[in-house]
């Protein structure tokens, strides 16, 4: 099985092969803008780098959201078109996923998950996972604010009962935000890293699941986007 994982849904552009039970070749920039331009040329040096053409891939693994409205859209459309070029199937992975499974194991070990993705608002995109990293629930989009009262109405299962705070660990590039609200609470923790999603990841889920989710953007709320006015 070979996979090439591709993302820059948030604040990042890497491109990744997995090739028979291990990622062999990884290149990944920070990067807030620039992905369009970016991304190909670091995705086809990383295949050369490999010794592998796009016709010897099995699928194409891709952030799918949430993210930067523009930036998730450009890799969407690189592995649509390397999959259209060589019939190959594309699997769609959330960064909350990629963020999640890209953690140490130790670091995560025995403490529910809180990915926190930037929305580039003041609302960070938001996933909680159990310790083994099957999710609580849906995604939610808070302000800061009531993101304590939130997480303790998940982890206690009943708010208000005064049950003791679950180990936590909060990952992500928006934690950020959530930093001065939650550094008081009870066995909780920042993880460390830069907290985007990383293709190397990207390939390896892709790579395990026989189904992904589709090729399109995975949004939390509607994009940012203003009609053109209409000239008389």
């Amino acid at each position: 099985m070979r996979v090439l994982g591709l993302d820059t849904a948030t604040s990042g552009c890497s491109a990744a092969l997995w090739d028979d039970g291990a990622v062999t070749v990884r290149r990944r920039e920070p990067m807030a803008r620039g992905q369009a331009e970016a991304l190909v040329p670091l995705a086809q040096a990383a295949l050369a780098e490999a010794g592998c053409a796009f016709d010897a891939l099995d699928r194409i693994a891709v952030t799918v959201g949430p993210g930067a409205f523009t930036g998730l859209r450009i890799a969407l459309a690189a592995a649509r078109g390397f999959a259209l070029a060589a019939g190959l199937p594309v699997v769609g992975v959330t960064s909350f996923d990629a963020i999640a499974h890209g953690l140490p194991e130790a670091e995560r070990d025995g403490r529910a998950l809180l990915v926190a993705v930037d929305s580039r608002r003041s609302e960070p995109f938001l996933q909680l996972f159990h310790p083994d990293l099957t999710p609580f629930g849906e995604p939610a989009m808070l302000e800061p604010a009531a993101v304590p009262g939130w997480l303790d109405g998940l982890l206690s299962g009943d708010a208000g009962t005064g049950a003791a705070a679950e180990p936590l660990l909060v990952a992500g590039d928006g934690a950020a935000a959530l930093r001065p609200l939650l550094e008081g609470r009870a066995d909780t923790v920042f993880a460390e890293g830069p907290g985007t999603p990383d293709a190397a990841v990207v390939a390896a889920l892709g790579a395990r699941r026989e189904v992904g989710l589709p090729a399109q953007p995975f949004y939390l709320r509607p994009p940012d986007v203003s009609l053109p006015r209409k000239t008389a």
